[in-house]
């Protein structure tokens, strides 16, 4: 068994004008919601969450991996993100050699900032790099420059944190040359892990609303795959190697936490919108009024998410009540689709085995020699693996899968 922890900061100095994530410029939202204290809030939630673990026979191993994410948790006094590592080892246990990391803006750190970091126990940061180019930034939204990233990354190699950064491609105006220039200048930090992510772009953002009034070019497919393909190439030359379809690392350097998502183990999560998971095999008696009365039998799991909006949520805390704002059973079906969909992100691939486990059956030797022959998936053994192709076309080939298997 394997637990995570995942801490959602909601707070920004500047929202980007691609975000669509729960985040806030605003230093207060009311009900001890803040920045001063948010620290304080979350871990009052970690004490009611794991008294709701144990109402209902949840006994979880000590933590193994801890990430703050965001929004920007730099934007909190490193002492806050200390003491909410340490609240967490006095609730749940860390285990030795947890890897404990923290997304980081640029702009919001410094030396002393990563080394009492790392005195506090974090193993790894994470710099939201993005691109290396002025005017991409620009339109980004970026505050940060090329010069912040190099700087901070080496003072956090320095003070022995390890570093990832991570890259967006596809931005509305970055030519091909624009993104060949960001790889290069990421893969000249020396880095043990990079992330590259496809802009996503969401009709309610700033930029969303940019390209729908004609301002800016709107992403290209095409274009997206070019440059996903110059990044394998270029990360793979300097000696990273993909184990997830956005993340590469030096071997041996993967994100424990990230790789904990994709192979579906049990996480805690803290803040406004995060999302948990639990499998079944974690507890006895789900079904209460946390669960908004749902049937469970064939219940193999379930996900849960946080209040959205921090005031709300930090009402609920200070009344002492979990702020869930709904949960889902996860059934069958929903099952086999999630073991399919993340096991096809992976390069350690997905097991026939496991297929079978969750479904009762597995795709047929001719769909899986279809597959391969369509340059979709490597040699058919007992585990499939996406080829690069199949990396391009992910969706596509989930589905493929799906429809051979029995759901």
């Amino acid at each position: 068994m394997t637990f995570e922890l995942y801490v959602h900061v909601p707070f920004c100095l500047r929202r980007c004008g691609y975000c669509d994530f729960n985040t806030y410029t605003a230093v207060d939202l009311g009900e001890g919601a803040s920045r001063s204290n948010f620290a304080n809030m979350a871990i009052k939630e970690m004490g009611i969450l794991r008294r709701w673990q144990f109402e209902h026979g949840i006994s979880e191993p000590p933590i193994s991996t801890i990430f703050f994410g965001g929004g920007t948790p730099t934007t909190l006094p490193a002492d806050d993100l200390i003491r909410m590592v340490r609240a967490a080892e006095d609730i749940w246990g860390i285990e030795a050699g947890a890897e404990i990391t923290t997304e980081a803006n640029p702009d919001t750190v410094d030396e002393s900032y990563l080394a009492a970091l790392k005195d506090g126990g974090f193993t790894r940061v994470s710099f939201g790099m993005q691109s290396a180019v002025p005017h991409v930034l620009k339109t980004l939204d970026r505050t940060h420059t090329p010069e912040n990233v190099s700087a901070n990354v080496a003072a956090a190699k320095r003070v022995g944190l390890e570093v990832s950064v991570d890259l967006i491609y596809g931005t509305p105006g970055e030519s091909v040359e624009d993104w060949r220039v960001s790889v290069e200048t990421a893969l000249e930090l020396e880095v043990n892990h990079i992330s590259s992510y496809a802009l996503s772009l969401e009709p309610t953002t700033k930029m969303g609303r940019q390209v729908r009034r004609g301002e800016l070019p709107s992403p290209d497919d095409d274009d997206e795959a070019s440059k996903y393909e110059i990044a394998d190439r270029l990360f793979g030359d300097a000696g990273l190697r993909w184990y997830e379809i956005s993340n590469w690392s030096v071997p041996g350097f993967e994100s424990r936490h990230n790789l904990g998502y994709w192979r579906n183990v049990d996480w805690a999560a803290i803040g406004p919108g995060a999302h948990s998971h639990y499998a079944q095999s974690t507890g006895r008696h789900l079904t209460d009024e946390s669960l908004s009365g749902q049937h469970v039998d064939d219940c193999l799991g379930i996900r849960a998410w946080d209040i959205a909006f921090p005031r709300v949520w930090a009402h609920q805390l200070n009344q002492a009540v979990l702020p869930w704002k709904d949960t889902e059973i996860i059934h069958r079906t929903a099952n086999i689709e999630e073991t399919v969909m993340l096991g096809l992100r992976l390069r350690e691939g997905l097991s026939l085995s496991r297929i079978e486990e969750v479904s009762a059956s597995k795709p047929a030797a001719s769909v899986l020699r279809q597959l391969h022959d369509e340059g979709l998936i490597e040699e058919p053994s007992t585990v499939i693996i996406p080829t690069l192709r199949g990396r391009l076309l992910n969706d596509a080939l989930i589905a493929r899968v799906l429809e051979a298997v029995d759901c």
